[in-house]
């Protein structure tokens, strides 16, 4: 008998980032459960772009504001319990850091230099995609 085959969900999701010094760095967040080190994703809200979707995202999981980079710059896909996805990836410039967000009891965030957070991140899709965003981003 034959494997139905998954269905591959979409999710979209940001590299936040800002300049600093002349150098960009990259918010990244833990995850709810593993505390593995990611960028804000989530499932696209019915009714939203992607786009919106995902900064809605950098809210609720990151406490970050911006207005996101409509071109996407990017994608990856992971397992998780049994289902497929691919996530869909945009720039947010940051614009404001929030003390408090919906998600901040249940995650840390960090600010690196994009070397440093490809090293932390775990998918190496996701690692490529972090090193490339340098050359997207407007200084």
């Amino acid at each position: 008998m034959s494997q139905k085959p998954n269905k591959v969900l979409k999710q979209s999701g940001v590299i936040p980032y800002r300049v600093k010094d002349g150098k960009v760095e990259i918010l990244l967040i833990t995850t709810r459960k593993s505390q593995s080190w990611v960028i804000p994703k989530g499932g696209v809200c019915k009714g939203m772009s992607p786009y919106d979707s995902a900064a809605k995202e950098a809210w609720e999981e990151a406490g970050v504001v911006g207005q996101v980079n409509n071109e996407k710059i990017g994608a990856y896909k992971y397992r998780k319990g049994g289902n497929i996805y691919q996530v869909n990836l945009f720039l947010l410039p940051v614009d404001t850091v929030l003390e408090d967000w919906p998600e901040a009891m249940h995650r840390e965030r960090l600010w690196l230099d994009i070397n440093q957070a490809s090293r932390l991140v775990k998918k190496t899709s996701l690692k490529r995609i972090l090193k490339t965003s340098q050359d997207q981003v407007k200084i």
